[in-house]
């Protein structure tokens, strides 16, 4: 049966996404508020304690940290040239831009697995004998290290089911050129993800 050409209008006509566009906003601006309250408290005890901050800092793997951020931001370029290309229709493209945005991420947590595993093997961890033994500012920075970070990580591993999903959904033509909206907003997800990242590597291993 032909279609009228009231439905072929319709379906010619592009999606409207301005309230998916805008919902994936306020729920990433709730998520800056509260990152933004562990960074107000981050300051205020880093001005009370800044010469223990440092020493604290010190004993963390600058290295690990610098190629962890490295690796998220290489993880958005290739998220958005996953968009860049679903959006001219090259799915292939975006699927293989998808899964090295997985990939990069899976890199991140395995690196920060690592640091973490040191610390512990240290026993640096909350409550631990070892890290109340330490100056009150030192316990101050490990604390909201592991809080910040750990709250960071799981982000990550949130983000990364979300991209499963998507990388899922545009090999079975779910997400196309017509509509990507879901990719889109998973994009902005995995960037502000990225972005966090950026401020905590020089907060936590950078302190002078």
């Amino acid at each position: 049966m032909s279609m009228t050409m009231a439905e072929q209008r319709t379906m010619s006509q592009p999606k409207d996404d301005t309230g998916s566009r805008i919902g994936m906003w306020l729920f990433l601006f709730t998520e800056i508020l509260l990152f933004g309250g562990l960074f107000l408290l981050y300051a205020v005890f880093r001005s009370q304690n800044s010469g223990e901050f440092h020493k604290a800092a010190g004993d963390l793997n600058r290295t690990a940290g610098a190629v962890n951020t490295v690796v998220l931001l290489t993880s958005s370029l290739a998220m958005a040239l996953a968009i860049a290309a679903i959006r001219l229709g090259k799915k292939q493209a975006s699927v293989i831009f998808q899964g090295i945005t997985i990939l990069l991420g899976l890199a991140f947590l395995v690196i920060k697995y690592y640091e973490w595993s040191v610390k512990i093997g240290h026993g640096i961890y909350p409550g631990s004998p070892a890290l109340l033994a330490l100056a009150h500012g030192e316990i101050l920075f490990y604390g909201l290290y592991f809080v910040m970070t750990g709250l960071h990580g799981l982000h990550v591993i949130i983000g990364l089911g979300i991209l499963c999903f998507m990388l899922s959904s545009t090999t079975r033509g779910k997400i196309s050129s017509s509509d990507f909206i879901r990719l889109e907003n998973s994009g902005l997800y995995w960037h502000f993800v990225d972005t966090i990242w950026v401020y905590l590597f020089p907060l936590f291993y950078l302190v002078t």
